[in-house]
């Protein structure tokens, strides 16, 4: 039986967890370094130090596809939450939500039309048109 590498796993649609050398990816949440900074300015407009708070990211049942993304800064992180920190800030998600989260990457984007975070989330099988809710 042969086994498929990570790249014709990728090919077939199945996301694989694994990198292009087959070993296991880290678990990880991303972040961009624009993301980082805008975490970063609302944490100190908050007076929230950004060696100890960051922001809480999750999923709850909702929304027009589903499941929806849930934000707010925090002041720490809790006991079972998996932190993650990359340009020097940090994120918070609870284990429940890191199940549908893992892989995604969080950027910051400030256009014309809209601005805010966006959740890059490779765990999404489809998400609604404002992208604050997707089906896994």
């Amino acid at each position: 039986m042969a086994t498929e590498t990570a790249e014709e796993k990728n090919l077939l649609g199945i996301k694989a967890n694994v990198d292009a050398d087959g070993a296991p990816k880290a678990p990880k949440i991303h972040l961009t370094e624009r993301a980082a900074k805008k975490i970063r300015a609302l944490l100190e407009k908050d007076g929230v130090s950004p060696e100890v708070g960051g922001l809480r990211v999750g999923v709850q049942g909702g929304g027009c596809s589903g499941l929806s993304y849930a934000m707010r800064l925090d002041t720490q992180a809790r006991d079972r939450d998996k932190v993650f920190e990359e340009f020097g800030a940090k994120l918070f998600v609870d284990p429940k939500s890191f199940l549908y989260l893992n892989g995604t990457t969080l950027e910051y984007e400030e256009t014309l039309m809209r601005q805010g975070f966006v959740f890059q989330n490779p765990n999404a099988a489809r998400s609604c048109g404002c992208g604050s809710s997707f089906t896994a």
